[in-house]
């Protein structure tokens, strides 16, 4: 696959909850970065941050606008859409993601405003 391909099929894994198959398409020294809200490091930390949120909500999308690759760097701005209870929780976002040379997603880098994400976790928390 492509750095895009794989990249995608990544997002494609997380939002269909199989954080187990989209592990496999990271490094074993991976860096997940939520730029604001600090890192984590290796696969069994991304699946272990993510996990809570993921099996807690009814969907979740990562709806990219639009998205850019060079060479091993792929770049994406998209809306994350988190959904419970039938509501919709959406958090704008710009994605980095690196590939090391094996093709595995090396670095996964998120940024967002960390006031507006509070804001729709706070919502989420009530409903």
């Amino acid at each position: 696959m492509s750095p895009l391909e794989t990249v995608n099929e990544f997002i494609r894994r997380v939002c269909a909850k199989d954080l187990a198959g989209a592990a496999e398409l990271v490094s074993d020294d991976i860096e997940y970065d939520n730029v604001p809200m600090g890192k984590n490091h290796g696969p069994e930390e991304l699946v272990a941050f993510l996990s809570p949120m993921i099996t807690t909500l009814d969907a979740v999308e990562f709806i990219t606008h639009r998205e850019a690759a060079t060479g091993n760097i792929v770049m994406n701005e998209r809306t994350d859409r988190f959904v419970k209870a039938g509501e919709n929780y959406d958090i704008a976002v710009t994605g980095v993601f690196e590939l090391n040379d094996d093709g595995k997603i090396s670095l996964w880098r998120d940024y967002f405003d960390l006031a507006a994400a509070t804001t729709v976790l706070g919502a989420m928390a009530e409903g």
